[in-house]
C-alpha cells in the first residue's frame, strides 16, 4: 500500500512539475506578445514600417506560421534550445502583427477582455485537468470547427460582411473554449503516461509545444471575445 501510495505521489509531482513548466513559458509567450504589440502600436515608425507595406506584413504573417508548422512537424529532431527559441521569435513575431488591436479598439476593452479571455481560459483548463470524461472526441470535432472557421474567414476577407465576422467570432469563441479544456487534458495525459528518466531536453521540447497549443487557444480566443466586447476608437 506504501509503495502505491508513494507511486501515486512521484506521479503526481511530475504531472505538476510539466505542467507548470507549460504555463510558465506559456506565461512568457504571452507577456512578449503583449509588450511587443504594445511598444509598436506607440512607435508611428514601426507602424508606418509594418502596415505601410503590405509585402512585410503578409511576409510576417507567412513566417509566423512557417514557424508553428516547422516546430511541429521538426520538434523530435531538433535541440530543446532551438525549439525554445522558435517559440519565443514566434510570440515576438505575433506581437508585432497583433499591435494592430492596440490602433482599433481603447486601451479599456482590451484590458477587460484580457481578463474575461483570462477567466473563461483558466476555467476550461481547471475543467480539462479535473474531468474524468474522455475529451478526445471533443477535439476532433472542436479541429472540424476549426477548419470551418478559417474557411470562413478567408471568405469573408473578400466578402466584408459584419454579420459573418461576428458569427465568425461567437462561433470561435466555442470552438476555443473546447480547445483549451481538450489540449488541457492532453497534457495532463501526457505528463502522466511519459517514461520515467526522460532526458531534461526532451521534457523541455515537450513543455513548449504544450505551451504553443495554449498559447493559441489563448490568443485566438482573446481576438474572438475583443471582436464581440471591444469597443472601436
Amino acid at each position: 500500500m506504501r509503495s502505491v501510495s508513494m507511486e501515486k505521489t512521484q506521479t503526481q509531482v511530475i504531472v505538476n512539475e510539466f505542467i507548470r513548466s507549460v504555463y510558465n513559458w506559456m506565461a512568457i509567450g504571452l507577456g512578449l506578445t503583449g509588450f511587443i504589440a504594445l511598444y509598436v502600436s506607440n512607435s508611428p515608425n514601426m507602424i508606418r514600417l509594418i502596415y505601410g507595406n503590405q509585402v512585410l506584413f503578409f511576409g510576417l504573417i507567412i513566417g509566423e506560421l512557417g514557424l508553428v508548422f516547422y516546430l511541429s512537424a521538426r520538434v523530435q529532431k531538433i535541440q530543446a534550445s532551438t525549439a525554445t527559441a522558435l517559440f519565443i521569435l514566434y510570440a515576438a513575431l505575433n506581437g508585432v502583427t497583433l499591435s494592430f488591436i492596440f490602433l482599433i479598439y481603447t486601451s479599456s476593452s482590451i484590458t477587460s477582455t484580457f481578463f474575461i479571455c483570462a477567466a473563461t481560459f483558466v476555467s476550461c483548463s481547471i475543467y480539462g485537468m479535473v474531468t474524468k470524461r474522455d475529451l478526445t472526441s471533443l477535439g476532433g470535432f472542436m479541429a472540424m470547427g476549426l477548419i470551418g472557421i478559417i474557411i470562413a474567414s478567408v471568405v469573408n476577407m473578400f466578402i466584408r460582411s459584419s454579420g459573418m465576422s461576428m458569427v465568425i467570432s461567437y462561433i470561435g469563441v466555442f470552438v476555443f473554449v473546447g480547445l483549451t479544456a481538450y489540449d488541457t487534458q492532453k497534457l495532463k495525459n501526457m505528463a502522466i503516461t511519459q517514461p520515467a528518466g526522460l532526458e531534461a531536453g526532451v521534457v523541455r521540447k515537450g513543455a513548449i509545444m504544450g505551451a504553443l497549443a495554449l498559447y493559441l487557444d489563448f490568443i485566438n480566443l482573446f481576438l474572438m471575445l475583443l471582436r464581440i466586447l471591444g469597443n472601436r476608437r
